[in-house]
């Protein structure tokens, strides 16, 4: 019986941050080695950071990520360890892992497969290695003598074991490596990959790794990154160890930590009886010119027990809703310690948006001090002096008063309550108690007569009076837009970054101000719609995340219907509604997933919604469509406008990251006009 000890590490990288993405390599190995480990797989990229872009094309990068390469390999002594990194050969640049053994650098492994849907552009800067194809990288010495290294679709025979690599993307095709590899006789196969959250995602890797290993008959380890690496994507970690078809070890996921290592014994000799029972397995004998064969002494290793370790919340209900927090909570943190910010600003209306911004800051930062304590804390975040002088001398205060999470809230998160004549007394106490509620520093900036000396300027200006039956859109835009020079104020003077409370649906549409509400330089909801939203502030007052206490004072927030309160209220006496001005929201997410998502034209949309909404008529339906179509167009430029926001799903709108559409545009309007001839006609009649 050959029995191995495996590890994977995932880490918390930040472009180009050399000396942080070393040393947390440095310490998985470190750690891997403390724990009896022989091989460990990091992830893909570690070395420079997975989201350099255009800066991988540096030649200056190339070089200083090989020279760190040589550091970490002298790390290894009776080690094997997968690290991925962009190496330079032959005019063309590849997304590569490599292989360090025994102090030494074995060779190195092209990817096959590069993404290049959705938020992916590897394409841009690397090829795809071709399958079966070696050839010898070399690279100059500092003494001027030329090194040589194996690259390419290589698999490594290291003391009679052998290792082979699947990265990222190749493990998601349909013919990946993988099934090469097993006709090769390869024994463990390392992924290192940089697999971004969203939701579902998780549970897809999962069967992929394990019915890998069950396939090719091998131990698989997945390595993944973690936190939110370059700004808007964010990584769960959630490293996988699977063998013969099962699962052996499992990591957590959304870590405040730089490194978790996860680490399983696996039985070598068990795999390859199983490949040997299997008649459809026909090993490849015409393959030995693709094998690295290099010496390696395997340490003896006693049978061991390998123990799942989820995080408490990762079974049962509620997946959904804790993913979404503790994503955008990672997001939160890591956003601010990386930035080396002093905090957030939150305009809070005591509406939906903006109270899931502060309760999302104040849950980052609590969950910061389960997992790190406040001396962990206080580390990663020592560029903040606020914050370190409200924790106190006492780093080992873990209270919710007085040196705790409630005391670094209040240190790094400020709220303001900005008032117009058009403002009302519910949303003002539903914004004060929620401030209160997290521990937040809360202000009152009323606008009212700024936003009344605009009104007066423009009517000296013009000459004449400005009124709410002709002038409606120009009177609620000005409201929005003079908030944000107060907050904004706010936000320089506490050096902090100020958060944008615009979502999804939001910028689907373009109902929001330009300039006054998407003021701010990250959108931490610009991912999610509005009726989920409204969902998770539900579950945020009556349950939320395993181990955060509930917050009953958002029960003011959901009580409400949703509303901008920059008009005053109509004739009968009823108050301006987001659903009034636009449509359900409900109705306006389905259309988007039909449209955006889906890519179809007004009719197809229209067919699809007619089963889900049999209440509404053919023609309200239309009109809706119709809406949401003119509206999708008219505000592309707002899209390439508001702030950086996270990748949460498929549904994103942000054209930066994820769904191109064009600023210009012919608007649709044949489809449109389609649209309304087939209602008409009655083409639409159920």
């Amino acid at each position: 019986m050959r029995l191995v000890k495996v590890a994977v590490a995932c880490v918390n990288q930040t472009p180009l941050a050399w000396d942080d993405n070393l040393a947390h390599l440095a310490a998985a190995i470190a750690e891997a080695r403390a724990q009896g480990v022989t091989v460990l797989c990091l992830p893909e990229l570690a070395v420079t950071g997975y989201g350099c872009e255009d800066a991988f094309f540096m030649p200056g990068l190339q070089d200083t990520a090989f020279a760190q390469l040589d550091q970490l390999a002298a790390l290894t002594r009776g080690m094997v360890v997968a690290v991925g990194l962009p190496v330079y050969h032959e005019k063309a640049l590849y997304d590569a892992g490599a292989l360090l053994a025994d102090g030494e650098i074995a060779g190195f492994v092209g990817k096959q497969f590069l993404a290049g849907d959705g938020i992916h552009y590897e394409p841009r800067w690397f090829k795809p290695w071709p399958a079966g194809e070696v050839d010898t990288l070399e690279r100059a010495a500092a003494d001027g003598t030329i090194r040589r290294f194996p690259i390419g679709d290589l698999v490594f025979d290291l003391g009679d074991v052998r290792i082979g690599f699947e990265i990222c993307e190749d493990a998601w095709v349909a013919n990946r490596p993988g099934v090469d590899l097993a006709l090769r006789g390869v024994d463990i196969v390392c992924n290192p990959s940089a697999s971004h959250f969203a939701f579902g995602k998780f549970a897809v890797r999962q069967r992929f790794v394990i019915e890998g290993s069950r396939a090719f008959g091998v131990a698989y380890l997945y390595a993944n990154l973690m936190g939110n690496e370059a700004g808007r994507v964010i990584y769960d970690g959630g490293g996988l160890i699977a063998s013969n078809g099962e699962l052996a070890a499992r990591g957590r996921r959304f870590s405040f930590r730089d490194v978790e290592l996860t680490t399983a014994v696996i039985d070598i000799d068990a795999n390859r009886r199983e490949q040997a029972r299997r008649g459809s397995h026909r090993p490849r004998h015409d393959a030995e010119a693709l094998v690295v064969e290099r010496a390696f002494v395997w340490p003896a290793r006693r049978p061991g027990r390998a123990v799942l370790s989820p995080a408490s919340w990762d079974d049962g209900a509620g997946v959904r809703e804790e993913e979404f927090a503790r994503a955008v909570a990672l997001g939160l943190w890591d956003y601010l310690r990386k930035s080396k910010s002093f905090g957030y600003v939150v305009s809070l209306s005591g509406g939906a948006d903006s109270a899931a911004c502060a309760v999302l800051v104040a849950i980052a930062i609590e969950l910061a001090f389960h997992e790190l304590g406040p001396a962990g804390v206080r580390q990663q975040l020592a560029h903040c002096r606020r914050l370190v002088d409200a924790l106190g001398p006492d780093e080992r205060s873990g209270a919710r008063d007085g040196g705790g999470p409630r005391a670094a809230i209040g240190a790094l998160l400020a709220c303001a309550y900005q008032p117009t004549e058009n403002s009302g007394t519910v949303t003002r106490h539903a914004a004060e108690q929620v401030a209160r509620a997290i521990g937040a520093e809360f202000h009152i900036i009323d606008v009212d007569a700024q936003y009344k000396a605009y009104i007066a300027t423009i009517e000296a200006t013009i000459g004449r009076k400005l009124s709410w039956i002709t002038d409606d859109v120009t009177l609620q835009n000005i409201q929005a837009r003079v908030r944000a020079p107060s907050i904004w104020m706010l936000a320089n003077l506490r050096g902090a970054v100020l958060l944008t409370t615009s979502n999804r649906s939001e910028a689907a549409v373009g109902y929001a101000t330009m300039d006054g509400d998407t003021a701010g330089g990250l959108a931490p909801l610009g991912g999610i719609d509005k009726t989920y939203l409204r969902s998770w502030l539900t579950w945020m007052e009556t349950i939320g995340p395993a181990g955060i206490a509930p917050i009953a004072a958002l029960g003011l927030i959901n009580a409400q219907q949703p509303t901008a309160e920059l008009r005053p209220s109509g004739p009968d006496g009823c108050a301006q509604t987001d659903e009034a001005d636009l449509m359900p929201y409900d109705l306006l997410e389905a259309v988007e997933d039909s449209a955006i998502r889906d890519k179809h034209t007004p009719i197809e949309v229209l067919e699809e919604l007619l089963p889900r909404y049999p209440e509404r008529t053919p023609a309200q339906l239309a009109t809706w469509i119709e809406r949401f179509f003119r509206l999708w167009c008219r505000n592309q430029w707002k899209r390439e406008r508001i702030a950086p926001s996270f990748h949460l799903d498929d549904r994103n709108v942000d054209p930066r990251s994820w769904c191109r559409f064009p600023i210009l545009s012919g608007g649709f309007e044949r489809e449109l006009a389609e649209l309304r001839s087939y209602v008409a006609r009655g083409g639409a009649n159920r």
